[in-house]
């Protein structure tokens, strides 16, 4: 299978981590990948480390000329059997830097709800979650035309511990994610307010939040309770050093954080947004609580760290979850045939 990957998003996020992972992956397992991204010096060094080259374009606003016509002519040197657009930016330019009669598929990812008629030109499409799939289905898609692929995770049992900036004897939880409104880590710092004093919050993550955050943990009296590590990559260290991961997201459509918690055997705390909701299962492989509910999630993890027998019987089965379910190797298969009904829906065509 010969297979490219265009990716145009931010700098970090959970979807280019796991384009990151997933392309990284479909290339060690012998698929021929071109992966095409947003001129990002980190991720590009990335993935040259796992042996891919990937190929840098500008991506830009209506202004930019010049990638559609760069992309199409890597394309047609390449000649993919399905072009895999990861949300709406790439899917506009793949659509401009395609002809019809180019012989390859048009598939888009969907790791949220998205405007669809950025899609209008793909063949297929692959969402993260069964309720991602049935609100495509729900906006006029053909229910035919789109396929849940699950995401994977990196496996990060057995990672070393990483130093955290908490003093000794501190009750370490952690949180990552963008710092952003979305994600509700100032529901997280009410509920670690209401926590006993020994226990302290490890934040990764940056974003536009990040002065209000400090700003809100300082009049809750967290100043010395909070450390905000900003971008981490060291996803297995610092979950590896923490007691339980907390995911306090008002808008989740999955939470890639979720499966690297049942990855890494961590209980996990998470409010009942869209993909924790589909991916958890309240009081058997996390725990759930009611969206910005700050009295609950502070109940929720004390409830665990009163009770480290129960905390470790609900870390065991997020791991056989995470086996079972979202381990590299059941959601490459996922994507194999994914890819391979892409290619036979254009050779019918």
């Amino acid at each position: 299978m010969r297979v490219a990957h265009i990716m145009a998003g931010a700098v970090q996020g959970g979807a280019e981590g796991f384009f990151e992972r997933l392309v990284l992956a479909q290339h060690h397992a012998g698929l021929d990948v071109l992966a095409v991204i947003r001129r990002e010096p980190g991720r590009a060094a990335r993935l040259a480390a796992g042996g891919l080259a990937p190929l840098q374009l500008g991506f830009g606003g209506p202004l930019d000329w010049l990638t559609a016509g760069r992309l199409r002519r890597a394309l047609l040197g390449f000649r993919p059997q399905v072009v895999v657009a990861w949300m709406n930016r790439a899917a506009g330019f793949a659509r401009a830097a395609s002809r019809p009669g180019d012989g390859w598929a048009m598939a888009g990812r969907l790791g949220g709800a998205y405007a669809l008629r950025h899609y209008g030109a793909c063949d297929l499409l692959a969402a993260n979650t069964q309720g991602l799939c049935d609100w495509i289905a729900a906006q006029g898609w053909p229910a035919d035309r789109v396929r849940l692929v699950p995401n994977f995770a990196a496996d990060l049992a057995g990672a070393p511990p990483a130093t955290l900036p908490l003093p000794p004897g501190a009750v370490p939880l952690l949180a990552m994610g963008r710092l952003h409104p979305n994600k509700d880590f100032s529901t997280l710092l009410r509920a670690l307010a209401l926590l006993p004093p020994s226990v302290h919050l490890a934040l990764a993550g940056e974003g536009p939040e990040r002065t209000a955050l400090e700003g809100l943990a300082g009049e809750l009296g967290l100043g010395g309770r909070v450390a905000f590590l900003g971008w981490r990559q060291d996803v297995g260290a610092l979950l590896a050093a923490s007691r339980m991961l907390v995911v306090p997201s008002r808008i989740e459509p999955l939470g890639n954080v979720v499966l690297e918690g049942f990855s890494a055997a961590r209980p996990v705390v998470a409010t009942a947004a869209d993909g924790p909701r589909e991916v958890m299962r309240d009081g058997e492989t996390g725990r759930l609580v009611p969206i910005g509910d700050h009295a609950g999630l502070a109940e929720a993890i004390a409830g665990l760290l009163d009770d480290p027998a129960r905390a470790g019987s609900l870390a065991a089965a997020g791991r056989a979850e995470f086996l079972a379910r979202h381990a590299e190797a059941p959601a490459l298969a996922a994507w194999a045939k994914f890819l391979d009904e892409a290619a036979a829906r254009k050779d019918r065509a």
